[in-house]
């Protein structure tokens, strides 16, 4: 089994930290009661803590049955039959998905399904599916062939 970690979520934490220091640099400023500062606090540490979790422990393993396990914390934890993903694409979607990272891809499986995540090495990633089944159209390759030409 080969295991794949996720890439790390910089814009997601960055954003984390954004949205609650002014909240909290503002109730400081304001004089507000501390309890009130606390617990805004205390709830900033538990959402910044728990996306620190899902970044760390977010990973997609290929077995050697050419299974893909996809899990993220407690939250996520899936297979996919690899010989039933027909393509790879980069992706720029945002929807909820086990991609703490914002650099992301995205596998389309089945009839109309897809799943978005965000291996550390996409390229490595997408050329160990396509040892495993060839019939995945990897656009990746595509992308980097493109830029390399211009």
């Amino acid at each position: 089994m080969k295991i794949y970690k996720s890439k790390f979520g910089y814009g997601v934490m960055g954003f984390l930290t954004l949205l609650f220091l002014p909240i909290l640099g503002y109730m400081v400023y304001k004089n507000e009661r501390l309890e009130a500062i606390l617990s805004v606090a205390g709830i900033h540490l538990l959402v910044y803590g728990f996306c620190l979790y899902l970044n760390f422990s977010t990973e997609y393993a290929i077995t050697e049955n050419g299974i893909l396990k996809v899990k993220c914390g407690f939250v996520y934890n899936k297979s996919f039959d690899i010989n039933k993903i027909k393509s790879i694409t980069k992706s720029n979607n945002l929807i909820s998905s086990p991609a703490p990272s914002l650099d992301r891809i995205e596998l389309t499986y089945g009839k109309f399904d897809l799943i978005i995540i965000s291996p550390k090495d996409k390229m490595e990633f997408a050329n160990d599916l396509t040892k495993i089944n060839p019939k995945i159209e990897n656009k990746l390759t595509e992308i980097k062939t493109h830029h390399n030409n211009v």
